[in-house]
């Protein structure tokens, strides 16, 4: 019981739940002529904000924790393998954040969906608003991420990359024992909000369709990438894909695709038509780089929320601008359950213009099915590496034993 728990899932569904029953409790709660509820509405609501300008806070530092290591680390001395892997890995999840913006259009506005503002309940003001300010602008730790990442690479600076490395692990405890904690108490306050303005009953069947269209999506795009890669490299992409399995079902139960690494190593090295060179240098940096599933569903959990919470989807310049930048934002995310999410938070809150409600959302409905998008990346990661294996085959680039790639 303690283990199930202690899932990330588990505490944002009780998170939810109880958000749900004290916001549908508040509305309404009158004794003695004093509106009850509506004070409580106003101790929750505040802790809310607070804790969203905490969230809020870390953004930047997320971004570059993430962003620029991960720039410092992809020098090797197969630069031609490197830059296609980062082409084909960066290319995969534009392209899919593109065919999930495109059924997002066609899919969303017939979906039974009512703007949040329309005809709900006010909510109250907070008791008192501390706003912590972020170090910085999303956009600037982006470009300076991208600019000393490249600058420590251009000059092999080994100090700057290793406190680089450092600052990844003090930013990853900050995610992992500060930002994790608080999400379920986040998520709480948000649907508790939502229930108490009236907006959460009319939509939560929504949610759950938009869940299930969003799985449709990867299985859609998983087959594109076996067979583009089937077609490339000559050989059959069932050779691969029949034996990820256990680590798509790994993937499922961890939600991390750094915790399912080790299984996927060993489905990938089973197939006959992947080269094991490959295999090692590719899979292993996939799994940090290509974030196909995760891309695609963020992409059209932003649409639906967008609609639900203020009543109209994105523009379609900002929604073309986003899936790219998004692709540059899953290269640097963690391989941890939500790191996609977490390192675009500030993307979404700066180009989309979502609030704090508008990204509690996201990051519930984002966690409930991650363990799928998880999944989708990891199986994607074999297609990915067949086709590099084709391109080392049209190439004549030779074998060697061990990973000489590295």
């Amino acid at each position: 019981m303690k283990k199930i728990l202690s899932s990330l899932p588990v505490r944002l569904i009780i998170g939810v739940v109880i958000g749900i029953i004290i916001g549908l409790g508040s509305a309404d709660l009158w004794i003695g002529g004093t509106d009850v509820g509506g004070t409580i509405m106003q101790v929750v609501l505040t802790l809310k904000n607070l804790l969203g300008s905490l969230i809020n806070f870390c953004v930047p530092l997320i971004i570059i924790g993430f962003i620029a290591p991960s720039i410092t680390r992809l020098r090797s001395n197969a630069s031609r393998m490197l830059v296609l892997a980062l082409a084909l890995a960066y290319t995969s999840s534009v392209c899919a954040a593109l065919m999930s913006m495109g059924a997002g259009y066609a899919i969303i506005p017939g979906l039974s969906i009512q703007s949040a503002a329309e005809g709900l309940r006010k909510a109250p003001e907070l008791l008192f608003n501390l706003d912590i300010a972020p170090v910085m602008s999303v956009m600037s730790a982006l470009v300076f991420s991208v600019l000393v990442g490249l600058a420590a690479t251009w000059t092999r600076a080994k100090v700057i990359t290793q406190v680089l490395e450092e600052f990844q692990r003090v930013v990853l405890a900050v995610v992992s024992r500060v930002v994790i904690p608080i999400l379920p108490f986040f998520i709480a306050g948000t649907f508790c909000g939502l229930a108490y303005e009236g907006s959460i009953t009319r939509q939560l069947p929504v949610f759950l369709i938009v869940i299930l269209i969003v799985m449709v999506g990867h299985y859609l795009w998983l087959a594109v990438l076996y067979l583009l890669a089937g077609l490339y490299s000559g050989e059959k992409p069932w050779e691969v894909l029949r034996h990820y399995g256990p680590a798509y079902l790994t993937a499922v139960g961890t939600m991390s695709s750094a915790a399912t690494l080790a299984v996927a190593l060993e489905g990938a090295r089973k197939s006959k038509v992947l080269r094991r060179d490959m295999v090692d240098f590719g899979i292993p940096l996939f799994a940090n780089i290509h974030l196909c599933g995760s891309v695609l569903t963020e992409v059209f959990f932003v649409m639906t929320v967008s609609k639900v919470l203020y009543g109209e989807l994105p523009s379609l310049p900002t929604m073309i601008l986003f899936c790219f930048l998004l692709g540059v934002f899953a290269v640097g995310a963690p391989g941890v359950p939500g790191g996609t999410v977490m390192a675009s938070l500030g993307l979404i809150i700066s180009v989309v213009g979502f609030d704090n409600d508008g990204t509690g959302l996201m990051m519930t409905i984002f966690a409930l099915q991650d363990s799928f998008g998880t999944a989708c990346n990891i199986t994607g990661d074999g297609a990915l590496t067949l086709m590099l294996t084709g391109y080392a085959k049209k190439h004549n680039i030779q074998e060697a034993p061990g990973n000489p790639l590295a």
